[in-house]
């Protein structure tokens, strides 16, 4: 058993340790600037010694926390513990703490969070933001600010180009025979929707096939049942969904229709989150949120460092999963 003494000092642990008090702190905030050895003796004489940073006590002196923000819009979207855990990871790397938000897709909650975060945390990473662009820029001003799935100058920002997938599931619709697509739309207010509502419509006047947009106004699964009867009117063969969980409803409204998939229509997700445990399995646009995250805040910690604000734009390619839930019209 180690016994745990009260009160010790960053200068007990140097002096256990044999290096500078500049040391310990840096083996705490940036280890990746010490020898690994030296790391390892400085956090042996730490336990040893029970010692325990005190980020209070440096918040006080230096007026950094050590905490950073992430927003998201809905917690419960799997697309999303990926990213925050990813997210956590790399924060820790840097002896960062993660203060998490969740929004409910509401833009007036997402300021209120922003607002509440700015005076505990030393940054913040907005994913998927439903703010204004007026809104995020003038938040950017008051704290450093990284972006994911939100395209705004001169603001860092991390962007998963699901453009690309998107553009392959058309392609690949046409190819099976499919005439007439439907996209199932997300969010008015989502990056992501405007992206892939873009794309589909570019890609299918190239291949030569009509589109329409069925709106379903969350991105939920309860969204996506209600509106096959919207899908099924237009007459079309096939539909892109915002993403996989949208998708998963408009599988079980087409299941409760008697419509067999892939047989008499094709589905497509969209951030491949569910894709490999639905049944069908779900043709998805592949999911790179777990990069997006880590990027993400490797970027405000660099912000933090260099106190920089640099115009980055960091764009993650997508591709088409193909699975069962697409087939060739007979």
């Amino acid at each position: 058993m180690i016994k745990r003494a009260k009160g010790v000092t960053i200068s007990q642990v140097a002096d256990a340790a044999g290096v500078a008090r500049s040391s310990v702190s840096r083996a705490f905030t940036k280890p990746d600037m010490l020898l690994p050895e030296t790391v390892d003796r400085i956090m042996k004489a730490a336990e040893a010694l029970g010692y325990v940073p005190n980020h209070t006590a440096r918040a006080l002196s230096t007026g950094r926390h050590g905490n950073v923000g992430l927003i998201v819009p809905d917690i419960a979207n799997p697309f999303f513990p990926p990213l925050i855990q990813a997210a956590q990871m790399e924060a820790d790397r840097s002896d960062f703490c993660i203060f998490l938000g969740n929004t409910e897709e509401s833009p007036k909650q997402e300021d209120k969070l922003v607002g509440r975060f700015a005076g505990q945390v030393e940054g913040l990473v907005l994913a998927s933001s439903r703010l204004s662009d007026e809104r995020i820029r003038a938040h950017a001003a008051q704290l450093p600010l990284v972006l994911i799935n939100r395209d705004i100058d001169g603001i860092p920002r991390v962007l998963i180009d699901s453009g690309s997938g998107v553009r392959g599931a058309v392609e690949h619709l046409a190819k099976l025979g499919h005439r007439k697509i439907v996209y199932v739309s997300g969010p008015q207010t989502s990056w992501s929707n405007k992206q892939r509502r873009n794309a589909i419509r570019t890609a299918a006047a190239s291949a030569g096939i009509a589109v329409e947009i069925v709106a379903a106004s969350l991105p939920s699964y309860n969204s996506g049942r209600n509106a096959v009867d919207a899908i099924l009117s237009t007459g079309a063969t096939a539909a892109v969904a915002f993403d996989d969980v949208t998708a998963q409803g408009v599988l079980a409204g087409l299941a409760e229709r008697r419509v067999s998939v892939p047989g008499d229509f094709s589905l497509i997700g969209c951030d491949d989150v569910l894709g490999a445990v639905t049944y069908p399995a779900l043709t998805s646009v592949s999911n790179r949120s777990r990069e997006a995250g880590r990027v993400a805040v490797s970027l405000l910690l660099d912000l933090l460092q260099s106190g920089a604000i640099r115009d980055v734009r960091y764009v993650l390619e997508t591709h088409l999963v193909v699975r069962s839930t697409t087939g060739a019209m007979t």
